[in-house]
């Protein structure tokens, strides 16, 4: 049982409360103004130890200073390129902000306001609530609070989904035929439909001539100023077809190149580096564009054309999320679900004929 002591503070008369922990340790909260505070504290310490929802207090005072460099550290698990935005987001948004709270003082209308005060897209946005919600998580499983005060709130921003960009096999063609030496890169991207990083990652070996085939088992993403190799995105290797009217293309560009070369080699060397079509950058890719008289698009919208290329050649959702390296068909469904509108149109038409055959 606790037992609550009267003591003299510089404020005046306080009373504390001695009580025992669950793992048996003695400690004492101090601070009430009168009994009557004390005695509803250690009743309801009682219960909460009772049903197991005790919380430590001086577990609490961590900051969030410290928890926030802990939760960083334990993010080993994801790639660079996904690693390096939560550290700007940490660093920028949430540390300023929060850095010197105690994990136990923070409140949910705080966090709400936080967020609304946000003078920023709702991506940048996001990611940071989603950084300061992630250490609070980590703060609950740790029994540092009972609940996470940034679940709860409802005023996270929506983001909207921009409109694909979908080529023409003529618009892929002027475009191609525009860029020049980089012609083969543009089909390859448009026909094939990996992301820029595995075509810049992909060597010699990963070629087969005889299936028309690229092995995708590497990824070489641009992480600031450097090129991190590594495993492809979710650590899925997969096949890729390539079409027909490629093979003497790809064939000419392994020639001459051992097994272990790059496939498409930047000037220097090395790996290529991503196209930047921003409006201030100056490109192949910008050059281009802008010759062909194409809107402006980037090199990962290619990758749209891909699968609106092989929706109109008939290939099923299975296929194009083999092709694409989805997680699940759901997923290629609800990224591409306009591409298939027109099975809208094919349900009706079987229905009506399945009607008709049936009165």
């Amino acid at each position: 049982m606790a037992t609550i002591e009267e003591c003299q503070t510089k404020a005046g008369r306080r009373y504390a409360v001695r009580y025992r922990k669950p793992d048996r340790k003695q400690s004492t909260k101090r601070g009430f103004k009168t009994k009557r505070d004390a005695r509803l504290w250690a009743a309801d310490n009682e219960v909460s130890q009772a049903w197991g929802t005790f919380i430590d207090p001086a577990l609490t005072r961590a900051t969030i200073d410290t928890l926030g460099s802990e939760w960083l550290s334990r993010q080993s698990h994801l790639k660079p390129s996904s690693l390096r935005p939560l550290k700007s987001a940490w660093s920028v948004q949430v540390q300023p902000r929060w850095g010197s709270y105690k994990v136990g003082t923070i409140t949910t209308s705080e966090v709400a306001d936080w967020v609304a005060g946000f003078d920023a897209s709702p991506t940048t946005t996001i990611r940071a609530y989603g950084v300061l919600a992630g250490i609070l998580d980590d703060a609950v499983k740790d029994r540092r609070i009972n609940a996470n005060p940034a679940r709860l709130i409802d005023n996270l921003p929506r983001k909207r989904r921009s409109e694909h960009i979908y080529l023409t096999h003529k618009q892929v063609d002027d475009l191609a035929v525009a860029s020049g030496e980089h012609a083969l890169i543009i089909r390859v991207l448009a026909y094939c439909g990996m992301r820029w990083g595995e075509l810049s990652g992909l060597r010699v070996r990963d070629v087969n001539p005889l299936r028309r085939r690229f092995s995708i088992i590497q990824n070489a993403v641009e992480v600031g100023s450097k090129i991190i190799v590594s495993t492809p995105k979710n650590h899925e290797r997969r096949q890729v077809v390539y079409p027909a009217f490629l093979a003497a293309d790809i064939a000419a560009q392994c020639a001459g190149k051992t097994p272990d070369d790059i496939l498409f080699p930047g000037r220097e060397g090395g790996h290529l580096r991503r196209p930047n079509s921003g409006e201030t950058k100056r490109s192949w890719l910008k050059t281009a564009i802008r010759v062909s008289g194409l809107p402006s698009l980037t090199v990962h919208e290619l990758r749209h054309t891909a699968a609106s290329l092989s929706v109109q050649a008939g290939a099923n959702v299975k296929a194009v999320q083999r092709m694409l390296g989805h997680a699940s068909a759901a997923m290629t469904l609800d990224v591409y679900s306009d591409l298939f509108d027109d099975d809208l149109d094919v349900v009706a038409d079987a229905l009506d004929k399945a009607r008709a055959e049936a009165v």
